[in-house]
């Protein structure tokens, strides 16, 4: 075997190990990535109920209802509301008509199981996420 064939076989067989752990990394990435919609453009979806999302709006006033541990609550962007479902303990600055960001899965049923509830953590910050939805659906109120 000539040098020139020798260079030729180890430069393919390292583009193959390259494409390879790339395909490798996108797929271990394409599993733990989260992407983040509001109740309007998540009902929208026909497969949000097969992926891992964050939902965000504000939470509703009138409806958080605690049962034990499980709290019950409904995300609004101004134009869809979806109801939340979350077992666990709420972040402190959690309440009504405050933003919220919920990790979960939508349910086959319409619902939202969150797994991870974040609350904004003063009175002037709004999560960017939740902010660009409510000022799409024209809901945006600025503080001062």
């Amino acid at each position: 075997m000539t040098r020139r064939r020798q260079r030729l076989i180890l430069l393919g067989v390292g583009m193959a190990a390259v494409a390879l752990a790339a395909v490798l990394v996108i797929s271990a990435l394409g599993d733990s990535l989260t992407f983040f919609y509001g109740p309007s453009d998540l009902l929208a979806r026909p497969d949000a109920a097969t992926h891992r999302v964050r939902l965000g709006g504000l939470v509703e006033p009138g409806t958080v209802s605690r049962e034990g541990t499980m709290v019950r609550f409904t995300v609004t962007d101004g134009k869809s509301s979806l109801p939340v479902r979350y077992a666990g303990v709420l972040p402190d600055l959690f309440r009504e008509g405050q933003g919220v960001v919920a990790e979960g899965r939508l349910t086959p049923e319409g619902g939202f199981v969150a797994e991870t509830v974040l609350a904004k953590h003063d009175e002037k910050y709004m999560p960017p996420d939740v902010a660009a939805v409510l000022k799409k659906n024209g809901e945006w109120r600025a503080q001062q």
